[in-house]
């Protein structure tokens, strides 16, 4: 059964899928049950993937890594989330883009998970 916005991976070809509306099946591809994504919480390579927030004036910014992340055609951040009181906030990258994004949010909202997904490492979260 899949996972509540569960992300999954398929290990042939590579697509990867969000649920945002789970029912009673499970994914697949390629004829292969697809895998879901575990998050990783804890940095373990040289390059950076933790999200880091910081509040601006006008709402949050996320910077994928405390050290900028590689934006290089073979290992960059796909997308990068964040979950606010019900919402979801996502930005897109291409290879070459700098893997930050700023979210217009009130100023009593509170980020409570930030998520990226990185091309070559997969999905990366931060609870806050």
């Amino acid at each position: 059964m899949a996972e509540l916005y569960g992300v999954y991976k398929c290990n042939v070809c590579g697509n990867v899928v969000k649920v945002n509306l789970a029912g009673g099946g499970n994914l697949f591809c390629c004829g292969q049950p697809m895998v879901l994504q575990r998050p990783k919480t804890a940095e373990g390579g040289k390059e950076k993937h933790l999200p880091v927030l910081e509040r601006t004036p006008e709402g949050v910014k996320v910077k994928v890594g405390s050290v900028p992340h590689p934006m290089e055609k073979d290992h960059y951040i796909v997308w990068l989330e964040v979950e606010v009181d019900g919402c979801c906030y996502q930005r897109f990258f291409k290879p070459g883009d700098e893997p930050s994004a700023e979210f217009l949010l009130k100023s009593e909202w509170q980020p409570k998970v930030v998520r990226e997904y990185c091309n070559v490492h997969g999905l990366w979260e931060q609870r806050l």
